[in-house]
């Protein structure tokens, strides 16, 4: 016994009509008659009677007809359940504490609405300790600036982030001459006193090699791994900074927006050594789950948009 009969089936005693019930069906008369009669042969016993104005069960049919229903809407409910549980569970995502504050909070919002079902679970850490996590599959998809073992991995370019010099206009360090500029180059900022996170920290590691690429050495003068104690310290003039444009979202959302505090300025880098790629990570689409897949679709589309539409400040997509 198939499904397809007792749908069929049903349908003809609901409509009182092979002809119509076929039509609804999209099948052939015929090829419905013949369902109903393997159907009919295979219980041995008459299920439908024909008179003038119709099609109507039998005492039998109509016995059968009443269980073929709640077969059918049983079935009918655990294919929906079994759809939504695809899209259910937990799925764990590790950013950078920059690149969250531009992208955390919107990738929440719109799994909310797409896949409600699905728990997103945030983590902030470093790239470095994002990729051990990874590893360790104690992440699900995560956002690294650069792929350390990418024939583990399923790597996917989503943007390059732009960096920028971010500090007080004030600054006594700072030059008039780059605090009114529209653009720097590594060149003219040998003598910032910058604060940065450590050596080993990627954002670090790149600016030590762009600096070496113009055959300088950055002048470090305060080291803070934590993004938000570091802007605070630019803020309070201790230094300035580099930083990709993700952070000025962060800024933001602590209500210190750079239209509201004149003093603070963020000056775009034109050397490409100073730009940062940022790569989505994940397992192989066999080793995902049907919500980290969409997670993953979500997360590439929305990082795009918000470069598109200039949220993520100095984001570039490929």
């Amino acid at each position: 016994m198939e499904l397809r009969q007792l749908r069929s089936f049903v349908r003809v005693v609901e409509l009182s009509s092979m002809g119509r019930a076929a039509l609804e069906l999209g099948i052939a008369t015929s090829t419905l008659s013949q369902q109903i009669s393997q159907l009919e042969n295979e219980l041995a016993t008459r299920l439908l009677q024909r008179r003038s104005t119709g099609v109507f069960p039998t005492e039998a049919g109509l016995d059968f007809w009443h269980q073929a229903q709640v077969i059918l809407r049983q079935v009918d409910i655990a294919a929906a359940v079994a759809k939504q549980g695809r899209f259910s569970g937990q799925v764990s995502v590790g950013m950078a504490t920059t690149t969250a504050a531009v992208l955390a909070v919107p990738l929440l919002q719109a799994m909310r609405e797409r896949y409600p079902t699905v728990r997103v679970r945030i983590i902030e850490a470093p790239t470095s300790h994002l990729a051990a996590l990874l590893n360790s599959r104690q992440l699900d998809l995560a956002l690294l600036f650069e792929a350390n073992d990418p024939r583990r991995w399923s790597v996917t370019p989503l943007l390059d982030e732009r960096l920028f010099v971010v500090a007080r206009t004030d600054l006594p360090a700072l030059p008039s001459t780059l605090a009114s500029a529209k653009s720097v180059r590594v060149s003219q900022i040998g003598d910032l006193p910058l604060i940065m996170p450590g050596n080993g920290h990627a954002l670090r590691d790149l600016l030590t090699t762009s600096f070496q690429s113009v055959n300088q050495t950055p002048n470090v003068v305060l080291e803070i791994e934590g993004a938000h104690s570091l802007m605070r310290a630019v803020r309070a003039g201790l230094g300035a900074t580099v930083q990709p444009g993700a952070v000025l979202s962060m800024l933001s959302s602590e209500s210190e927006t750079m239209g509201e505090d004149a003093l603070l300025r963020a000056i775009p880098i034109e050397d490409t050594s100073m730009r940062r790629p940022c790569l989505l990570a994940s397992f192989s689409d066999d080793e995902l789950s049907p919500a980290g897949l969409a997670t993953r679709v979500i997360l590439i589309q929305l990082a795009r948009q918000l470069a598109q539409d200039g949220v993520w400040r100095g984001a570039i997509t490929p």
